[in-house]
Parts: structure tokens; sequence; C-alpha cells
């Protein structure tokens, strides 16, 4: 029997920011009307994200793209699990006609396979996670709740941890709007929407986005931009990936770091503007948070382990993100 849910209702009076997808997107989203917001935005991106689903995967197809999926951006032999977020040797999976003698990690469907209406859905690489094998058992099929520090079990529910809450919000979000599933068998609404704003998209979902999308032809909206969900549904403003910027847009868009790579303590920044720098792990994790101005224009960063970063810059003509590796 397939669920039903209740979207917020809104309040015509409320305004949000332009949504403009960027240009390597617009051809993806040219049917979606980003003008309409609450159902009408919801029915307009769910007709694009099953529309575009194809082919369709079998379960067993998974293991063909899921380790390129979750590859660890600093080591491309291994994959970055869920919850844990060890890294492992990508050979590791379990599988009885995998011949490598060492396997530790297995598919964890976020959204659990045993609550999914929709047979297409097991096989949906989106919500696919490599986890660790007794990590995936202790979480079993139970449903997230609030919490705090790393993953943990409270009583019959699960908790990610703050380096995995945004990842897990998202890939919900995902399964409402692809395959109409409950918010309520796993959670709950106000809490994936308050989760998909606390913790940023991590360059490893945008990783999954790009690989999935080109195994399977749809993307999820909500990593691409998580404030999407706050024009569906409301709530706090998530942060908005497509922000317009003023006229001044080719002086930050033209902002240049260096040295990338960097090997010893010291990134620059050729910049007119007073900036704030926040840098997140590969995990979504803020890991420091600096300001660049006129009289200081490098940050130290020599307390960040060797490594791929997601470096954000915020000025008074908006906000662009850059990737950072250290050496």
């Amino acid at each position: 029997m397939k669920h039903l849910y209740i979207l917020f209702t809104f309040i015509t009076s409320v305004s949000f920011a332009q949504l403009t997808p960027p240009p390597e997107l617009q051809s993806y989203y040219t049917d979606v009307d980003f003008s309409l917001s609450g159902n009408s935005l919801y029915t307009d991106l769910a007709t694009e994200t099953i529309a575009a689903h194809s082919p369709f995967l079998t379960y067993s197809q998974r293991h063909d793209y899921l380790y390129d999926a979750d590859e660890d951006l600093s080591n491309t032999s291994n994959v970055v699990l869920i919850y844990s977020g060890e890294s492992r040797n990508e050979n590791e999976y379990l599988s009885g006609s995998n011949p490598y003698p060492t396997q530790t990690f297995n598919t964890e469907h976020v959204y659990p396979r045993s609550l999914l209406d929709n047979s297409n859905a097991e096989a949906d690489l989106h919500l696919l996670r490599t986890c660790d094998i007794n990590v995936n058992s202790n979480r079993g099929n139970d449903p997230f709740i609030a919490g705090s520090g790393t993953y943990s079990s409270t009583g019959s529910a699960w908790y990610p941890g703050d380096d995995w809450r945004g990842d897990v919000a998202r890939i919900v979000l995902y399964v409402n709007l692809r395959y109409n599933e409950s918010f309520t068998d796993v959670g709950s609404l106000s809490l994936f929407l308050q989760w998909n704003v606390d913790d940023p998209v991590s360059p490893i979902e945008d990783q999954r986005n790009t690989i999935i999308s080109g195994a399977q032809g749809n993307r999820n909206p909500f990593i691409d931009n998580p404030y999407i969900a706050t024009v569906i549904w409301g709530g706090t403003a998530a942060e908005n990936r497509w922000s317009a910027l003023s006229i001044d847009d080719n002086e930050i868009k033209n902002i240049s770091i260096y040295p990338n790579p960097v090997k010893d303590n010291f990134v620059y920044f050729s910049s007119t503007q007073n900036l704030e720098v926040i840098i997140y792990n590969i995990l979504g994790k803020q890991v420091l948070i600096e300001n660049v101005s006129n009289s200081k224009k490098y940050i130290n960063v020599s307390n960040l382990n060797k490594g791929i970063y997601l470096l954000k810059l915020k000025s008074d003509q908006g906000t662009i993100t850059k990737k950072l590796i250290k050496q």
C-alpha cells in the first residue's frame, strides 16, 4: 500500500530566494519551473526525477557503480563507509562471488529495503551506501532519531552521526520525491529538514550525484541544492547553492587560491574583497573558519590533515565554492 503524507501548507506572503540552476545543470532541469514553490514545485521536480531515471539497474549491478560513487577522494583504491566514516579497500565488499579474501563491508539501504513499496527502489544507487558489516547490522531497519556526536543506537532508533545526518536527510528526501515513500517510517520530515540545514553537502555527495546520474540518468536535487527542500516544505532555510550573485559576480568568480595543492601551512587568496573562508572535509564536517582581508590575504591550514577539502568563500558579492587539496 502506498503511504500517504502531508506537505507543509504555505502562506502566500512567503517569498524565497531565486532558484536558477548553474549552466552545467540547466539542461538537466530544463523542464522544472523553479519559480514555483510548495506542492507545485514538488510535483514538477518529481516528474523530472522519475522521467530521467533510466536505465533501471538490477540490484546485482550496484557493484559496477557503487564503489566508484563512494570512492575515497583521498585514496582512489578505497571507499568511505557511511556512519563510521572509515576508508576501506574497495575490494572488501561482501559477496559470495567476490574472490577477495577479506570482506568487511556491504550495502546499506539508508531507507530500509524492507520498507520500500516500489521494487525498483531497492537497486536505486541514490539510496545505497557502503557500510561496515557490523554497523549495518546494528542499524538494521531502525528509524532515525535526533542525537549528537558519532553514530549510535538508542533503543529502537538510530542516530547516523553528526557527519552523516545531512547525507541521510537528502537521501530520504529523494526517496520521498522519487517513490512517494513515507517520512514517518524512517523518522520525521521536520528532523530531515533540520539535518539538511545543519550538515552541508560534502564533496563525496557531489561525487555520488555525478556518478549515479551517469549510471541511471537521474540526480538527487537536494544534493544539487539543499535549498530546494526549503522552497518545497518550508522551515529553516538550508544553503542555497544556486544563490544569485550581484552585478559584481565576475569579481567573486575570479577569486583564486594558491598554492593548490598546498604543501605547507598557508593558502593565499587573490581578492580585493573581505572573505569568510569556511573549510569542510570530504564528509561535510566544518574543520576551519577564518577571515581574509586586504591586510591578511592568507589562512593557516597547518592543523589540516592531508586530503581533499571543500572551501567555501563568502563575500558581500555572493558565495563560491572551490576544492582545496593538501599534500
